[in-house]
């Protein structure tokens, strides 16, 4: 194996000369550089991470914890990639400053997350980011002060640097622009209430409500999220079963995700309305391999993932470099409104189509 007195032998030049090329750490002419490139080329020369580690004040390595590589779902579900897309984002931009980014898997163990952070800590990297499956409140174990952290689809108590989806402005401008379409009532099948995009989305729907002068009617909200178990499309039913015999039905259903307006399309085409002349829809997620395939294409927000790896690793750039350490307010990223053909404007036939609808059903 080639050393780096051989490459400055080759070279003729010394092994300072070289080692200066190496690590960057020194002026080298053009020349010199070209003959020390040309000779490490020649001889496969490997320099040491190791030792240039050891002689460097930095890195160059940023540690990624996520649970993206073993996270999967059953083949017949259909289901986005939150977790890669933000890794994909976080890659972009720390390749474009040459950092090196090492990615540890949790293998869907929290267990196991101390132990690799203590892992990346071990090969000194400069900064850390967890990236989570879904919104979400964090506890993870302490991180040494010299090394920042930065959260990605999460946060926690601590005021950690994090970089989460605008979900509340993303159900505001859906629930604004059904509003500008002529939608008057507006129902909204929510995900989990324990989760907190439930809790923003609610807060951003509702907002959007006032800001047009519509009431807030509860019979028009309600859980249906199981996390995709069989039993999920019962409570979807009966959601839909009860606010379509209200004296005043709604006109446009609201899903928490694109996975539910799927299953919202089939209950409603069961019980004879059409999509979108007789009743609309609109998802959350904008997960394509449903939105753009489902007949009508459905009007959905955009889950920017890709985006909030982008923000994810600025931040964590800008904290290595000494910047924003006094910033903790989390970094929101807001999505776009994908406006398709499963939302109609509001006319006239669609409430008395809804209204013959519900009086022709059995009591």
């Amino acid at each position: 194996m080639a050393t780096i007195y051989d490459v400055a032998r080759q070279a003729g030049v010394s092994a300072k000369t070289v080692s200066r090329f190496i690590n960057g750490d020194g002026p080298v002419s053009a020349v010199t550089r070209a003959a020390v490139d040309l000779a490490i080329r020649n001889l496969g020369y490997v320099p040491s991470n190791a030792a240039r580690m050891m002689r460097a004040s930095k890195s160059g390595l940023v540690g990624l914890i996520t649970g993206a590589i073993t996270t999967v779902k059953e083949a017949t579900q259909p289901a986005g990639l939150p977790d890669l897309f933000i890794v994909q984002g976080i890659q972009q931009i720390m390749a474009q400053s040459r950092m090196t980014v090492m990615i540890a898997d949790t293998a869907g163990r929290n267990d196991a997350v101390p132990h690799l952070i203590d892992t990346f800590v071990s090969h000194r990297v400069e900064g850390l980011i967890y990236v989570a499956e879904f919104h979400q409140r964090v506890i993870l174990p302490k991180v040494p002060q010299n090394i920042p952290l930065v959260l990605a689809n999460c946060f926690d108590d601590l005021a950690t640097p994090a970089v989460l989806p605008d979900d509340e402005l993303g159900q505001h401008d859906l629930v604004a622009r059904l509003v500008k379409s002529g939608h008057r009532r507006i129902a909204y099948l929510t995900l989990r209430s324990d989760i907190a995009a439930t809790r923003l989305r609610s807060l951003g729907y509702r907002t959007a409500l006032t800001e047009a002068g519509l009431a807030y009617d509860p019979d028009l909200v309600r859980p249906c999220d199981l996390d995709g178990h069989e039993a999920e499309i019962q409570l979807i039913w009966d959601a839909i079963d009860r606010m379509l015999r209200l004296p005043d039905p709604p006109t446009v259903f609201c899903c928490g995700n694109d996975k539910m307006a799927l299953r919202v399309y089939g209950i409603l085409r069961s019980r004879g309305l059409r999509l979108p002349e007789d009743i609309s829809v609109a998802g959350y997620d904008n997960y394509r391999v449903i939105a753009e395939t489902l007949y009508p294409p459905l009007t959905t927000v955009d889950l920017p993932y890709y985006a909030m790896g982008v923000r994810a690793g600025q931040r964590l750039l800008s904290l290595i470099s000494g910047e924003g350490r006094d910033d903790h307010a989390p970094t929101l990223v807001s999505g776009e409104v994908f406006w398709r053909a499963s939302v109609t404007e509001r006319r006239a036939a669609n409430v008395t189509q809804l209204n013959t609808f519900r009086e022709e059903q059995p009591k």
